[in-house]
C-alpha cells in the first residue's frame, strides 16, 4: 500500500468513527421507547441524552413560533421625566396622529408635531448635555428604543431558560422585533405569558376616600354631559351602600351613543336604578367594604367610560385607575353570588418598582401564616430597596398600599407599621403555577418596554411527527431515484458515487449533532438540495474521465486527470453557492437560517467525501496489485 493511500485511508477511518461517534445517540433516543425515556428521566439521564442529539425544530417537533415588537409609545411615555399638563396635550395630539397613520414612525410624528408647536422636547424627555434642541432629544429616544429592544431580548431569554425549554431560538429581527421559537413546548399559553408579561412591579399608595369620592363624581358628571338627554333628577349617594336595585341596559343607552358607534364587544350591563339617572357612573360601581367593586357584567362598561377621551381629560394628572388581578364573589342579601372586580384609585408615580427586588421565591405559605397552604410570592429588597421600603412604610402607617403587576393590583394591603428588613409577600394568585410563573419574571427582570405579539403560530406534536415522516420520505425517495439514475448511466462508478452520496448525507448529520445544531422542515430541504449538488460534482469527474477513457489513455491516467479537470469548475459552483449559504446563515432568520446551516455543511462534506473519497476509491482500483483492466463508466 502506497503512503498517498495509507494517508487517505487514515483520514477517512477517523471521519467515519467521528461521524458515528456523534450520530450515536441520536440513534440511540430515536430507537428507545417511550416507557424507557421515561425511566431515563426518573433516573437523571435523559437529559444528558437529549443534550447529545440533533435537535428538531418547531415544524418538526411542534411548538410556538412569536414575532415580538416593542411597543414605542408606551416605552417613550414611561422615560418621560417632567409629565405637566402641557405635556399630557401633546403626547395625546401625536397619539391621535399616530392612530390616524400607524404606518408612519412615531418619533418622526413627536418631532413635527413639536416643531409645529414650538414645543421644547428637552422640557420632558432626557437629551444628552449640550445637545438639547427637538432633533438631538428624538435621535437619543431613538437611542434609547434600540437599547430597550436589546435589554428586552436578554430578559427573554433569562425567562425562557428558566421556564425549561430545550434549544430556544431567540433572535432581534430590525430595531423593534424579536422572533422567538419554542421547540416541543406542552403548554403554549403559560409559555406566551412569561413571555409577554412586562412584569412591571410597582408598590403604590392608594388615594384617600375623599379624594376617590371627588374623581367618582366628576366621572358622574362628565357622562351626564356625554348623555344627557338619558338623565332625569334624583339625588342618592355616590357609590351604594343600600340593597341596589339592578337594572339591566345596554352600554350604548348608557353613554348616548349613535348605533353605529357599538361594537360587538357591547353588552348589557347592571345600573342601581335608584342612582343611574344622576349618577349614571357610580350606578355602575358597588360598595365592598373598604374597596369599590365593579360587577362582572360591567366591566367593559366602566373600562369604555374610563377610556373616553373626554373622561380622560377630566382626571388629574397624578392619578391612575387600576383594575384588580383577578375577580371575587361575594354573596347579596337576596342569596345570590355575584362576581366582582375590585377598581382602585392610586397614585401615578410608584413608590418603589421591582428594580429593587433581590430575591423572589414562591411558595405556599406556611401553618403559621394568615396565608396558610395559599400560594404566595416572597420578596427580598435589595439594599437600596429595603432603605426605600422603610421609608414609604414608616411615612404612610395605616394607608393601603397597592401591590401592583403589570397594571394589575394584585392585592392592597393597610400598612400596619415600618418595614425596615426590606421584606413582603405577594399573595391573590390562582395556583402554585401562576405564582411560580411570576417568581421567573421577577428574578428575570421587568421588561424594559411593553412588548406586543404581532405574529403568533402553534404547530401541533402530530403535524410535526407527520413532518418528520415526509421528511424523512422525501430524502429517502430522493436517494432511490438519484442511485437509479446515476447506476444506470455510469454503472460501476455510479456505485462509488452513491457510496460517497451516502457518506456526504452521514457527515451532514454527524456536525449537526456535534454542533448541537437544530434540523428543521427547510433544513431537509437543504439536505435533498445537497444530494443533487453532490451528484453535479461527481457527473463533473465523470463525464472528463469518460472523455480521456475515450482518447484511448490508460485508466490510471484518465482517473487522475479526469478529477484534475474536474476540480476548479467544482471548486468554482461550490464556492458561490458556499458564499449563498454564509449570507444566508448570517442575516436569515428561522426556515431560511435553517435551510442555509444544513446546505453550507451539505457543499463543506460534498467536496469532502464527492472528491477526496471517491477520488480514494477510484485509486485503490486503479493503483492496486491487480488493477483494474477495464472501466465501468
Amino acid at each position: 500500500m502506497s503512503k498517498t493511500l495509507t494517508w487517505r485511508y487514515l483520514v477517512i477511518v477517523v471521519l467515519l468513527g467521528w461521524a458515528i461517534y456523534s450520530l450515536w445517540p441520536t440513534v440511540k433516543y430515536e430507537l428507545m421507547s417511550e416507557t424507557e425515556k421515561t425511566e431515563l428521566k426518573e433516573e437523571g439521564n435523559l437529559l444528558e441524552l437529549e443534550s447529545q442529539i440533533i435537535k428538531r425544530g418547531l415544524d418538526l417537533q411542534g411548538g410556538m413560533h412569536l414575532v415580538l415588537e416593542v411597543d414605542v409609545p408606551e416605552f417613550i411615555k414611561k422615560i418621560a421625566e417632567h409629565q405637566s399638563a402641557a405635556y399630557y396635550d401633546y403626547i395625546s395630539a401625536v397619539d391621535a396622529l399616530y392612530e390616524e397613520n400607524p404606518e408612519e414612525d412615531y418619533l418622526q410624528i413627536m418631532l413635527e408635531k413639536a416643531e409645529e408647536d414650538s414645543l421644547r422636547l428637552s422640557r420632558y424627555f432626557p437629551a444628552e448635555r449640550g445637545r438639547t434642541d427637538n432633533r438631538a432629544v428624538v435621535e437619543n429616544l431613538q437611542d434609547e428604543c434600540e437599547q430597550a429592544v436589546v435589554r428586552a431580548e436578554e430578559i427573554i431569554r433569562n425567562r425562557v431558560d428558566q421556564f425549561g425549554v430545550a434549544e430556544p431560538v431567540i433572535q432581534l429581527v430590525g430595531n423593534q422585533r424579536i422572533i422567538v421559537e419554542l421547540a416541543g413546548i406542552d403548554d403554549p399559553q403559560r409559555a406566551k405569558d412569561i413571555i409577554h408579561n412586562t412584569a412591571l412591579l410597582e408598590f403604590v399608595l392608594l388615594k384617600d376616600a375623599e379624594y376617590t369620592q371627588d374623581i367618582i363624581s366628576r366621572i358622574d358628571a362628565a357622562v351626564k354631559r356625554i348623555n344627557p338627554d338619558e338623565i332625569t333628577a334624583a339625588d342618592t349617594a355616590v357609590v351604594s351602600q343600600e340593597t341596589s336595585s339592578d337594572k339591566e341596559i345596554s352600554v350604548s343607552e348608557l353613554l348616548g351613543l349613535e348605533e353605529s358607534d357599538t361594537t360587538a364587544g357591547d353588552s348589557s350591563v347592571l345600573v342601581d336604578e335608584k342612582i343611574a339617572a344622576e349618577k349614571p357612573f357610580s350606578a355602575l360601581l358597588r360598595n365592598l367594604g373598604w374597596d369599590i367593586g365593579v360587577p362582572k357584567e360591567n366591566y367593559y362598561a366602566v373600562n369604555r367610560i374610563l377610556d373616553d377621551p373626554e373622561i380622560k381629560g377630566i382626571l388629574p394628572n397624578d392619578l391612575r385607575i387600576l383594575f384588580s388581578g383577578d375577580t371575587r364573589k361575594v354573596e347579596t342579601n337576596d342569596g345570590r353570588t355575584v362576581e366582582f372586580h375590585t377598581l382602585y384609585f392610586v397614585n401615578r408615580e410608584p413608590g418603589l418598582t421591582g428594580d429593587a427586588v433581590n430575591e423572589a421565591k414562591a411558595e405556599l405559605g406556611s401553618v403559621s401564616s394568615e396565608q396558610m397552604g395559599q400560594p404566595i410570592v416572597n420578596v427580598r429588597m435589595n439594599a437600596e430597596g429595603t432603605q426605600k421600603w422603610a421609608r414609604l412604610t414608616g411615612a404612610n402607617v395605616d394607608k393601603r398600599l397597592a401591590i401592583v403587576l403589570d397594571n394589575r393590583v394584585q392585592m392592597a394591603p393597610r400598612i400596619q407599621n415600618k418595614i425596615p428588613n426590606g421584606r413582603t409577600v405577594i399573595e391573590g394568585f390562582a395556583n402554585l403555577q401562576e405564582a411560580q410563573d411570576i417568581e421567573i419574571v421577577l428574578k428575570a427582570g421587568a421588561l424594559p418596554a411593553p412588548i406586543n405579539i404581532i405574529e403568533e403560530r402553534t404547530v401541533g406534536a402530530s403535524l410535526g411527527a407527520d413532518s418528520v415522516r415526509r421528511g424523512v420520505n422525501s430524502v429517502l425517495i430522493g436517494l432511490a431515484l438519484v442511485a437509479l439514475f446515476i447506476i444506470f448511466y455510469y454503472r460501476g462508478a455510479g456505485g462509488i458515487a452513491i457510496t460517497t452520496l451516502i457518506l456526504n448525507i452521514l457527515f451532514v448529520l454527524s456536525i449537526l449533532a456535534a454542533l448541537r445544531a437544530t434540523l428543521t422542515l427547510p433544513g431537509i430541504a437543504g439536505l435533498v438540495l445537497t444530494m443533487g449538488m453532490a451528484v453535479d460534482a461527481n457527473v463533473l469527474i465523470f463525464e472528463r474521465i469518460r472523455e480521456e477513457y475515450a482518447k484511448g489513455k490508460p485508466i490510471r491516467s484518465a482517473v487522475e486527470n479526469g478529477y484534475s479537470r474536474a476540480l476548479v469548475t467544482i471548486l468554482d459552483a461550490n464556492l458561490t453557492t458556499l458564499i449563498t449559504a454564509l449570507v444566508l446563515w448570517q442575516y436569515g432568520s428561522g426556515p431560511v437560517r435553517g435551510f442555509a446551516v444544513v446546505l453550507f455543511w451539505g457543499i463543506i462534506f460534498n467536496f469532502v467525501s464527492g472528491y477526496f473519497i471517491s477520488r480514494t476509491i477510484f485509486i485503490s482500483f486503479s493503483h492496486g496489485k491487480k488493477p483494474l483492466k477495464k472501466l465501468s463508466i
